[in-house]
């Protein structure tokens, strides 16, 4: 099975892509194997007043969330080796990406410092599912969820954090990364994308492989 291969998994993307409903599924997947590990950005009192007012509080949000993630990953620094599979979010790799692309410079070389010496020695993840999606479909989705904090979004915003995910995972090479155009996937509605998606990570050989269905 799935998780005999992959314990330890990690779903990204940028925002609205659907990353956490993902990890809810493949933990419900699954079942008592598994420990879901997500992100908690309701938890951030800073972060309704960044989309208000971004540089502002851009840096006091970037913190917390480093902080809030950091903390949440203690448990992965020492595993088991007879714990359960974990499926999480986040990939703490991933967070000065979103600090670069909000910081000024003298924010983002205080979050430099800030980063180097709290970054933990978490686990590698055995596999990291990257999760794509064209900026007009994100927005869609963004909107469909009505999150209220999330109203001020833009698609210029978006389509500015597509490419910088792009970027960081062109060199991102600490785990087998599966890549996944999900333009045209809903795995929470239709068990026939997930149990597709399934099937082609099973049949994954590569530290790098691409599934994209067309309309």
């Amino acid at each position: 099975m799935l998780f005999e291969k992959y314990s330890y998994i990690v779903v990204e993307g940028p925002i609205g892509v659907g990353k956490t409903s993902l990890a809810r599924r493949l933990s419900a997947y699954f079942g008592d194997y598994c420990r879901l590990l997500l992100e908690k950005p309701e938890r951030n009192p800073f972060l309704a007043r960044f989309y208000e007012d971004p540089q502002r509080f851009a840096l006091s949000t970037q913190l917390f969330f480093l902080f809030q993630r950091i903390q949440d990953l203690q448990d992965l620094v020492q595993p088991d080796m007879f714990s359960r599979a974990t499926v999480t979010d986040f990939l703490i790799e991933k967070d000065p990406l979103f600090a670069r692309l909000n910081l000024n410079d003298e924010e983002f070389f205080l979050y430099q410092q800030i980063y180097s010496h709290l970054q933990p020695q978490v686990p590698v993840p055995d596999l990291v599912i990257y999760l794509q999606a064209s900026p007009d479909k994100l927005i869609e989705r963004v909107r469909r969820r009505g999150t209220a904090y999330e109203r001020n979004i833009t698609e210029d915003y978006l389509s500015r954090l597509v490419e910088s995910y792009s970027r960081f995972f062109l060199h991102y090479d600490s785990a087998p990364v599966f890549m996944v155009n999900s333009d045209n996937l809903n795995f929470v509605e239709e068990s026939a994308d997930f149990d597709l998606l399934i099937e082609r990570i099973e049949q994954m050989r590569g530290g790098r492989e691409f599934f994209n269905r067309g309309g």
